[in-house]
């Protein structure tokens, strides 16, 4: 299939790698040649399969906007929009085409985070929580968006609001850590990202799931069906 990828830092750069080893045909659109999504006319888009959008929280809503009123399917890992989450949610369902979104496709990640909504039941029972996210000192947003939504997941199973406390460092890939503290004991999850590849293949077996399809969906509810 076709992959126009928006973006290409760190993590564009090995999604780019992972969709040709998987034999796609990957055409790559620079931030700098896209001011205000301006490049992603219908012309443009026309026989593009699936877009993929690894940019920033300034672009991606212009980006989002213009591939789907073009009814192209979407694959977003970029974070920093998600308040306007009901709006594209309202977007892509009036324009009829598939879209998945994550904060990150990492499948390890999202099996940690299962086993993290598993333990919230601590905080119930005389823990105190905190979250710890580590990553390399170029990462722009902290908190993470993995950390962001440990913690929203948290909240909403026992509407309490566990801390996060941030690290940047050297060329740390991505760690995250929830930790549950009593008098009694002390409960430590963790997942420790060993490159950036993880999230690359997750990412593009969910642009590979979602060709044909339609509807909005977090990567959470994908990623057991790939």
């Amino acid at each position: 299939m076709i992959i126009l990828l928006l973006g290409c830092g760190k993590t564009g750069s090995i999604v780019a790698e992972v969709a040709r080893e998987r034999g796609h045909d990957v055409r790559v659109l620079r931030s700098g040649d896209n001011v205000n999504a301006s490049a992603l006319t219908a012309e443009f888009l026309n026989d593009v399969d699936v877009a993929m959008d690894f940019t920033t929280s300034q672009a991606v809503m212009l980006n989002i906007e213009a591939c789907v009123r073009m009814r192209r399917p979407m694959v977003v890992g970029t974070t920093g929009w998600y308040s306007e989450l009901p709006r594209v949610r309202a977007l892509v369902e009036s324009a009829g085409t598939g879209f998945v979104y994550a904060s990150n496709f990492s499948v390890g990640v999202n099996i940690f985070l299962e086993i993290a909504r598993t333990s919230a039941a601590a905080l119930k029972h005389g823990y105190f929580g905190q979250i710890f996210e580590r990553h390399h000192v170029h990462k722009k947003d902290a908190p993470s968006g993995t950390a962001l939504s440990m913690q929203d997941m948290l909240k909403k199973a026992t509407g309490e609001e566990v801390e996060i406390t941030s690290f940047r460092e050297g060329e740390v890939v991505g760690m995250h850590e929830l930790v549950f503290e009593s008098p009694n004991d002390d409960i430590y999850l963790c997942h420790d990202a060993k490159s950036r590849r993880g999230f690359a293949e997750g990412a593009v077996r969910a642009a590979e799931w979602i060709i044909g399809k339609t509807g909005f969906y977090d990567f959470r509810d994908v990623w057991q069906r790939l």
